[in-house]
């Protein structure tokens, strides 16, 4: 059995590896080889500390993903977040391999995002309006500026003293951060991308204006949201997986009628992006299995080529 560990990964992992990965499972997911299980959401003895049990298959791989939320976490100075992957060795019914994956899942989940917004976004997008400062917001914006030129990144949070600290970090890495009001963040921005825990919207519909794309990641469990709904009228909608967003991401919110195209189709070319310069496209990120099964696989070839 394979067994990587999460030192050994996050010096594997990168953001251009995240992003080939997540390309490959998005299109994978809209393959009609693939099975994208429903996810299973539970809590540990403290309720407020919360897991997500998330699997899949495609022809080659097969496995699940466990994430965790555990907020007494901070006082132990230990993260919030941590993921691990098991991959099924298929030949025997057993687990094949085990990958530490608390820092993977913070690129795993950026890169998602990325690979929407390269395809959704005008080519000449350069100002984002990043909803969000904690764990996430950091990897959205680094993943990002990977993808585009950006000249601006204007950070918007609840806390103003967290907001400012949040956007000085982001320029120690080199980010043209600075802060602002939500509605005068959206009038300015080419791409929306929220990176929270809300259960209300963010924003108001009217602030965001024609030809400006929005990538949505906070949305993964009943009653989350953080877009206005009556913004889904008059936008084109994307999602990694259409049944699991209507169920637990943004969609969730958005009437029944309404048309949710997977973005593995549009990157296989067998659906339309953006039609027009003026088109709102709305990605919503629920985050799925495959994602999580095709970075543990780049990450296990990368790591066998270190070994060779």
């Amino acid at each position: 059995m394979i067994h990587i560990d999460e030192a050994q990964c996050a010096r594997l992992i990168s953001h251009e590896l995240a992003f080939a990965a997540i390309s490959r499972a998005l299109i994978a997911a809209a393959s009609p080889s693939s099975s994208i299980f429903p996810v299973v959401l539970g809590h540990a003895s403290d309720p407020q500390n919360r897991f997500t049990l998330k699997s899949g298959t495609d022809a080659d791989l097969a496995g699940v993903k466990i994430g965790s939320y555990f907020p007494t976490n901070d006082r132990l100075g230990l993260p919030r977040h941590d993921s691990i992957i098991l991959l099924f060795d298929q030949s025997k019914g057993k687990i094949g391999a085990i990958v530490e994956a608390g820092k993977l899942n913070a690129y795993r989940t950026a890169a998602a995002d990325a690979v929407a917004t390269d395809i959704l976004a005008s080519k000449d997008a350069s100002t984002v309006a990043l909803f969000g400062t904690g764990h996430q917001a950091e990897y959205e914006a680094l993943a990002l500026s990977r993808i585009r030129t950006l000249k601006k990144i204007i950070v918007v949070g609840r806390d103003p003293v967290r907001t400012a600290s949040f956007a000085k970090h982001l320029q120690s890495k080199g980010l043209p951060a600075e802060t602002s009001r939500a509605e005068q963040a959206c009038a300015a921005a080419d791409v929306i991308v929220t990176a929270t825990a809300a259960t209300a919207p963010l924003f108001h519909a009217e602030w965001v204006r024609a030809g400006t794309h929005i990538s949505s990641m906070g949305s993964d469990a009943t009653g989350k949201r953080e877009l206005p709904p009556d913004l889904f009228h008059k936008a084109r909608l994307f999602c990694d997986l259409p049944e699991q967003s209507r169920r637990i991401g943004e969609f969730q919110h958005a009437e029944a009628k309404a048309q949710l195209t997977a973005i593995g189709d549009v990157l296989s070319g067998k659906a339309r992006g953006r039609v027009s310069a003026d088109d709102v496209t709305i990605f919503d990120s629920s985050g799925i299995a495959l994602q999580d099964l095709y970075i543990a696989q780049a990450i296990i070839k990368a790591h066998m080529e270190c070994r060779t």
